[in-house]
């Protein structure tokens, strides 16, 4: 009787846990699903970059033969002269694939902007990395770039200078702006599951012809100007600019530019806004926006998601849409155009556009995850 008793608890615990395990997995977006439901994900970290949705693509170039492992073990910083083990020397010092891990928790303060080489996986999974200023990270003129698992903030203006660049090749600075991450004239780049906040200009800029950008699972809080898309009106190479923003979660605290995008196009998906001050969505230059099954929370002010500047905002040209969203505590939206602005995904960049009502499930996670080297993240 003993063993039967023992043998029906058993099963009972079993099938509940197949159960919460199950229903969890189901609460991951399909991104996070990918890879997190793993135990062992610290021995195939490499597989992260088949996960990538959007016009980021699948980030294979990352993989494959010849990646250098690299483990960063010291949080020192030396712009000109990285020494080895430091984060700095891993971004640009070495030529070729690398995928740079942290031995440990660490606080990096980076007297420079940290330029980083194309085909760098920049991967803080299983421990607690910040970035904590006054200069941040700089993508310029790079491509196949993966930054995963972060804390950045407090990222200050700084001066031109000098500093190693990509291929431990000295570059000239100009002035460079509080931005948290700059991308500069890059392409395809992967931004997943970092928590950003407190700059002194921007979360995410993503400028001067760069394009192919996916931006996801990130948590952006405390910020007046949170994502520029396109670098100024007179930049007409944007126009060429293709971004997927997707899974973040904006706020609390988030003034404008959830993005902002200038000429080019950008497919605004699945996110969770925790209102806003200005205004949540917005841009200029004829740019074209489809915003899908977003859950927007208006604030107690201004209700409006949406914001135009220009002389042509109520022309047919500008695609600013919204299909599927959510609006709650009387939220609204303006659109303008004809429907039309489709993303036109290949294969590899596609993805299944979950139901507003999911958005708060599948953004839960949205920031730098809490997992250990032995558990599922």
């Amino acid at each position: 009787m003993c063993f039967s008793f023992s043998w029906h608890f058993l099963l009972a615990l079993f099938t509940f846990v197949l159960f919460v395990s199950n229903a969890t997995f189901a609460e991951m977006n399909v991104i996070d699903q990918c890879w997190r439901w793993n135990p062992n994900w610290r021995s195939h970290r490499l597989e992260l970059a088949k996960c990538s949705v959007g016009f980021a693509g699948k980030m294979i170039n990352n993989i494959g033969n010849g990646v250098v492992h690299y483990k960063v073990t010291d949080p020192s910083d030396d712009p000109l002269n990285p020494k080895p083990g430091t984060l700095r020397y891993g971004a640009s010092m070495i030529k070729g694939k690398v995928w740079i891990t942290f031995k440990r928790n660490m606080k990096i303060t980076l007297h420079k902007p940290l330029l980083i080489s194309s085909f760098t996986a920049i991967d803080g999974r299983g421990v607690d990395v910040h970035i904590a200023g006054p200069s941040c990270l700089l993508v310029y003129k790079a491509t196949d770039v993966i930054i995963h698992g972060l804390r950045i903030y407090h990222c200050k203006s700084q001066p031109a200078s000098l500093v190693m660049g990509p291929d431990g090749n000295v570059v000239q600075l100009g002035q460079v702006d509080g931005d948290a991450i700059r991308l500069v004239t890059a392409r395809k780049i992967w931004i997943d599951h970092n928590t950003l906040y407190e700059c002194e200009d921007g979360l995410l800029d993503v400028t001067r012809g760069s394009t192919n950008v996916t931006v996801s699972n990130n948590w952006f809080r405390n910020q007046d100007k949170v994502m520029l898309l396109g670098h100024d009106d007179g930049y007409v190479r944007d126009k060429g600019l293709k971004a997927t923003v997707v899974f973040n979660h904006f706020g609390p605290n988030c003034n404008q530019r959830m993005p902002r995008v200038r000429h080019g196009y950008a497919h605004v998906a699945n996110n969770l806004y925790q209102g806003w001050k200005q205004y949540a969505i917005g841009g200029s230059m004829d740019p074209s926006i489809k915003s899908e099954a977003n859950f927007f929370i208006a604030p107690e002010g201004n209700k409006e998601v949406t914001w135009r500047l220009g002389n042509n905002v109520d022309n047919v040209l500008w695609k600013f849409y919204s299909v599927g969203d959510a609006f709650t505590n009387g939220a609204s939206f303006k659109q303008t155009g004809i429907r039309g602005a489709k993303p036109n995904y290949n294969h590899e960049q596609s993805f299944k556009v979950a139901n507003a009502e999911k958005v708060k499930a599948l953004t839960s996670s949205s920031g730098v995850l809490k997992c250990s080297k032995t558990s599922k993240c």
